[in-house]
């Protein structure tokens, strides 16, 4: 299970497995809650890098991060680690 604390955001933890290339197990603690679990709902099963690809820059309001850019940013250093 790979841990990230994000930064600048609702969310206080992130947590998700790489099954290979593929996420799972995608959880957010804090946050908003039906959109995260939806976040975590579409991401499940597909490739960390092409989810990183596509989550990477989100922004939430006048924030220049979102809990997606944070979980992009929690997936490339998993990746970086593996």
């Amino acid at each position: 299970m790979h841990s990230f604390t994000p930064r600048g955001v609702c969310s206080r933890h992130i947590a998700f497995e790489l099954d290979g290339d593929a996420l799972r197990s995608v959880q957010f603690t804090g946050g908003c809650d039906g959109n995260l679990k939806a976040i975590a709902k579409l991401v499940e099963g597909k490739p960390a890098v092409e989810v990183a690809q596509l989550l990477r820059g989100n922004t939430c309001g006048r924030r220049s991060t979102s809990c997606a850019d944070q979980l992009a940013q929690a997936i490339e250093g998993a990746l970086e680690q593996h």
